[in-house]
């Protein structure tokens, strides 16, 4: 039986060595650019199907949702997955946040503070562009907190994402795995095109001088952070396409797997067509 996708891009266990993954590799697809964007069109029917199934459900009570989570290093293309994986999904059942940086008023609370308030409600898809891991990364790189403190967070990570998941939500965490040469050649193109200028930082040019160090950051929360209750996904991120189509099959099968079932209407049906045929 062939590998899921689930398991071709699951992390494994232990220590974690990210230059021993190639971020151009395409695990589980055969073909070019060409039918990567045909095969990710052609999952939207089966997607959205899935979601409204699941929107559905809630209606008449169902508790569970989906979480996807989306984290790389700047340029890595966590727009991008929204729009060409969210693009495909009913507005009305789907929740996007991006987190910045903590505003004074989240700072005075617990890290996951802010992110609690964001988790779906029952029957939705919600994608975090960013999320509770950047307060392990640039937190730890940038030496905004005690390691005994980051440490302390690694495990709240943990305790959090299991409570999630024990109360409906299942959790689909990405990691956008780019090359150092893939992120010069696309901060290039920002500043060469005027229609992506405003997407350029003069401070990602500081934060890309760190690359080694977030490098390391990650490879510790992705050993600390991957469990079986939330696995992290890796995805090879330098071919957009194939990053889009990915991460949609990811979500396409934890859908699939979750089986949202239509809900029966509580009413007889033969009466309600007698009294609509009276109208």
């Amino acid at each position: 039986m062939a590998e899921s996708m689930n398991d071709l891009l699951k992390v494994p266990p232990g220590a974690v060595d990210l230059s021993s993954f190639d971020p151009r590799a395409k695990p589980g697809f055969k073909g070019d650019k060409r039918r990567g964007k045909r095969a990710l069109e052609n999952l939207g029917p089966t997607v959205s199907d899935l979601q409204e199934r699941l929107y559905a459900e809630s209606r008449a009570g169902g508790r569970r949702s989906v979480l996807l989570v989306l984290q790389g290093m700047d340029t890595s293309g966590k727009g991008g997955v929204m729009r060409h994986c969210g693009g495909l999904l009913d507005p009305q059942g789907l929740q996007i946040t991006a987190f910045k940086a903590p505003t004074p008023s989240e700072r005075r609370h617990d890290f996951l503070w802010r992110i609690e308030r964001q988790v779906p409600r029952p029957g939705m898809v919600a994608i975090f562009d960013r999320s509770h891991y950047e307060d392990v990364l640039i937190a730890k790189v940038r030496g905004l907190a005690p390691a005994e403190e980051i440490n302390r967070r690694y495990v709240a990570i943990n305790q959090f994402e299991k409570r999630l998941v024990d109360g409906g939500i299942t959790v689909v965490k990405c990691f956008l795995h780019i090359s150092r040469e893939k992120q010069k050649e696309r901060l290039l193109a920002r500043l060469d095109d005027p229609t992506k200028q405003w997407k350029y930082n003069p401070g990602d040019i500081e934060e890309r001088a760190r690359w080694d160090d977030y490098q390391a950051a990650y490879e510790i929360a992705l050993r600390r952070c991957n469990t079986k209750t939330a696995p992290f996904y890796l995805i090879p991120s330098d071919r957009k396409w194939y990053r889009n189509w990915a991460i949609t099959r990811l979500l396409t099968d934890t859908l699939e797997a979750i089986n949202p079932e239509w809900p029966e209407g509580d009413f007889d049906i033969d009466v309600e067509k007698e009294r609509l045929a009276a109208t």
